[in-house]
């Protein structure tokens, strides 16, 4: 490792986004070689780092994509009755963090890396990375509804959501293709609803570059060790 800049490092190699690394600077969680660390400080590969007391050690750049099934939480802890998706995973990969969520009732591709670099530039909204869902609504989706969703968006407590939406079928108004490049808290589910319809059925099948392809319900793939 040549020497980098501190807020870099703890973006690679600690899962943090280079805005919480220095938060945690800042704050003085994050020492170097035993003194507590500077905005804009430098690192080099015989440096020992820590964060919360904890050493942060040089690991590899990994990205999984996890078929999430339906019923599953996108955290470390079970939610009630509900299972967290790293039981799917070994143990070796519980410490990577998920890019994004979906919500309980959506099944489809969730990453989890722990780069924290790379987290943030899949989900920051300014690299414009598109996600594919197919769609299944309660009722047929009205024309003009079609036309407001797509072409000026509807406007929820957080701003406006437009997605963008075609048909799976002709004739079809219940089965949609939808693709968005946001990600806010049940978006999708929140935008029909405000319409009066009921999202039944949510499921992803692309986020950026990388699809789910094949992987079956439940498994997983290594997409890159870097």
């Amino acid at each position: 490792m040549t020497s980098v800049r501190l807020n870099k490092f703890l973006a690679t190699h600690h899962g943090l986004s280079r805005r919480q690394a220095d938060e945690k600077i800042a704050s003085g969680e994050v020492l170097v070689n035993g003194i507590a660390a500077r905005i804009g400080q430098t690192v080099g590969p015989n440096d020992h780092i820590s964060v919360d007391d904890q050493s942060v050690t040089t690991q590899q750049t990994t990205l999984l994509a996890l078929h999430k099934p339906i019923g599953f939480v996108c955290s470390r802890r079970q939610q009630g009755d509900s299972p967290t998706i790293y039981s799917l995973l070994p143990e070796h990969y519980h410490s990577l963090k998920t890019v994004g969520r979906l919500d309980r009732d959506s099944s489809g591709i969730i990453l989890l890396t722990n780069n924290g670099d790379l987290a943030h530039q899949m989900m920051h909204p300014q690299f414009h990375k598109t996600k594919a869902y197919q769609v299944e609504l309660d009722q047929p989706l009205a024309p003009l509804h079609q036309q407001m969703i797509s072409d000026f968006g509807i406007q929820l407590d957080d701003g406006v959501s437009q997605l963008h939406l075609t048909r799976q079928k002709e004739g079809d108004s219940i089965h949609w293709n939808l693709t968005m490049h946001e990600g806010r808290n049940r978006q999708i589910r929140r935008t029909f609803a405000a319409l009066g319809y009921t999202v039944i059925k949510l499921h992803r099948t692309d986020f950026g570059n990388y699809s789910l392809g094949d992987i079956k319900c439940g498994k997983f793939e290594i997409i890159k060790m870097l």
